[in-house]
């Protein structure tokens, strides 16, 4: 028998973000809530028979409750079952949000994983899926391996397991004790087990293995600068002789961190067009370091390029720790600017500063943008 499924995980929902604005956080939230609807779209139109999520359906199990209940009625949207895995950001302890009333009476179609005994699947005839859920935040072993102990083998059962957590071969830790022993889970698959080890924890697509059958579907909506292949999830088609697993779009959020050099006009104009060039800036969030040496004029320029493109973004930065950029003032700048009295004292002493003097630096960026706006005499 072949089945199809989707493969999701790490949903965060109720996760923030410091430096999104308070309409940019409202979106980023919709748009995580937004994606469990288009799972179910997905789920009809590639006709998949259930879906689990691996772990980290929730930021904490201390977010508000209008998240939770605005996650439940998009759960009750979707039109095939859904199993959900505690993980070590929502695990099945005293205060887990899977145990509160709402999860309690939320549908016999949301089914919360919340022991390590096969769970058949409804509607389908000797299909089953198993977990390890977490029931607390820092587990003292690996919780696969348990799994796969108390498994039988799976005759004449389809059988997916799911699980959180990072693989040994992929952790630069190799002393954490929840750490997935990669090789037991292997052997499991070998031995009929388990046909198929849905894993997250891991925000990118990531297949770990051998066996083809083991995979970290990443989140479907990114969260971070060092996500690589985010805003998916896994269409999987089993079976006990095949399983090839296709990725399928989800979310549409960016994070891009990029770094330019920049020493003159042309060079900024090079980092206008960038900007310009990016798609659905309501969803990019870019932060940008820079690095050479320019004029008052050129810095004054690109303090008002990012503050112009800013407002077009979810979040636009620059980023001091990677920005070297000194400021030469030249002929020109003098020229432009038309300053007398104190003005002009002040003026000159940081002049003097600025070859050595970082903040005389951005003193002198602000003292000249002020300056062209008329705002000093």
């Amino acid at each position: 028998m072949t089945i199809r499924f989707l493969h999701t995980s790490d949903w965060q929902l109720g996760m923030t973000r410091h430096f999104l604005s308070d309409e940019a956080a409202a979106r980023f939230s919709q748009d995580r809530i937004d994606a469990i609807k288009r799972l179910g779209e997905l789920a009809k139109e590639h006709d998949a028979a259930f879906i689990v999520v691996s772990g980290d359906v929730f930021e904490s199990n201390q977010i508000s409750r209008q998240t939770v209940l605005r996650a439940i009625e998009a759960l009750k949207t979707l039109p095939v079952p859904i199993f959900l895995l505690p993980g070590n950001h929502d695990p099945l302890d005293a205060s887990s949000i899977f145990s509160t009333q709402e999860f309690m009476e939320a549908g016999e179609h949301i089914i919360v994983i919340r022991d390590m005994q096969p769970i058949p699947v409804p509607g389908l005839d000797d299909v089953e899926v198993v977990g390890a859920p977490w029931r607390t935040k820092h587990p003292d072993s690996d919780l696969c391996a348990a799994l796969l102990a108390v498994s039988e083998p799976s005759v004449g059962v389809t059988r997916v397991a799911v699980c959180h957590g990072q693989p040994d071969t992929l952790s630069p830790d190799k002393g954490r004790p929840e750490l997935i022993n990669l090789a037991k889970a292997e052997e499991g698959i070998a031995n009929g087990h388990i046909h198929y080890l849905a894993l997250g924890d891991r925000h990118s697509v990531t297949e770990v293995g051998y066996t083809g059958r083991i995979w970290f579907s990443g989140a479907p909506v990114a969260t971070d600068f060092t996500e690589d292949n985010p805003n998916k999830t896994l269409l999987v088609e089993l079976n006990a002789e095949r399983c090839e697993v296709t990725k399928l779009d989800i979310g549409h959020w960016l994070f891009i961190a990029e770094h330019f050099d920049l020493n003159d006009a042309d060079d900024l104009g090079r980092v206008a067009e960038w900007l310009v060039s990016l798609p659905d800036k309501e969803r990019t969030i870019v932060k940008l370091g820079f690095t050479g040496t320019v004029n008052l004029a050129t810095a004054a320029a690109l303090d008002t390029l990012l503050d112009m493109q800013a407002e077009l973004f979810a979040s636009l930065r620059k980023r001091e720790r990677t920005t070297e950029l000194s400021i030469a003032p030249d002929e020109l700048d003098q020229d432009s600017v038309n300053l007398s009295g104190y003005a002009r004292e002040a003026w000159d002493e940081l002049l003097a500063a600025a070859s050595t003097d970082p903040e005389a630096q951005d003193a002198l960026r602000l003292f000249y943008r002020l300056s062209q706006r008329g705002g000093t005499r």
